[in-house]
């Protein structure tokens, strides 16, 4: 069985190999109260940004502190093409579940999007949580996963921006690809680009308005449909992001 995997601070500096690691606060406190990691055992930790170290725990101090010693460090390089995923604000609890999976399946950045059909609305403090919340449910499946990178989760965005983000993919050499269950294009035919970001738009649970289809194309964006069911819009970035890390390679 894997070894448990746990995530440090943001900006940790890394041991080299024989060298000493902390695990405290919230981390330690889950490995040392919650999964009892004794003196001995072997953890992994990463820093969120491609190192993994694994390590042999040497103490452990009170209920929230591990010390632990490298035994491998390993940089992982960074993924290559980036997929990003822009995910329509879903409603309810679906859109912590649709990061989740999106973590889970291995796409690069999150965009949350406030779509004009979107039956989910953030505005002013409640945008701010939501993104926050959303970027708490990434770093707990990247740790579950056991990835090296956590996937950023960006600010929420407006039509407006996710626009400027498809043309500006489109004019670096990447592909930008609209989730539509009416489009004849199928994701399963597509070969993306692998010398740029793989953008994929996911719509709201009452669909991408006509403007906003509009303005996409406009883009340089495809319109796509992954097959002849209509999933989700929690479920459907999971399995369109899955199509693509195949394609390009990223599963092999």
């Amino acid at each position: 069985m894997t070894a448990p995997f746990f995530l440090l601070e943001h900006g940790t500096a890394m041991p080299e190999v024989g060298g000493a690691l902390v695990l405290d606060g919230p981390e330690g406190r889950h490995a040392v109260s919650v999964r009892r990691i004794g003196v001995g055992e072997t953890v992994l930790l990463g820093d969120g940004a491609g190192t993994v170290v694994t390590a042999e725990a040497t103490a452990v101090v009170g209920r929230d502190r591990l010390e632990a010693r490298a035994v491998s460090v390993v940089v992982h390089p960074a993924p290559a093409p980036r997929v990003v995923v822009v995910q329509a604000l879903p409603k309810g609890e679906r859109g912590d579940l649709s990061v989740e999976l999106l973590t889970e399946v291995g796409v690069d950045a999150v965009v949350p999007w406030s779509a004009a059909r979107s039956v989910a609305v953030w505005k002013g403090e409640k945008a701010s949580r939501g993104t926050e919340k959303w970027r708490t449910t990434a770093r707990e499946a990247a740790k579950q996963s056991r990835r090296a990178f956590v996937p950023e989760v960006r600010a929420l965005a407006s039509t407006a921006d996710v626009v400027a983000l498809l043309r500006s993919t489109v004019a670096g050499g990447g592909t930008a690809l609209v989730l539509h269950e009416a489009a004849s294009l199928r994701m399963a035919s597509l070969k993306p680009s692998t010398s740029g970001d793989v953008v994929l738009v996911v719509g709201p649970e009452g669909g991408i308005a006509d403007d906003e289809l509009a303005a996409f194309a406009d883009a340089g964006a495809l319109t796509a449909r992954l097959g002849p069911s209509v999933l989700r819009t929690s479920t459907a970035g999971t399995v369109a992001a899955a199509v693509v890390l195949a394609a390009v390679g990223r599963w092999d």
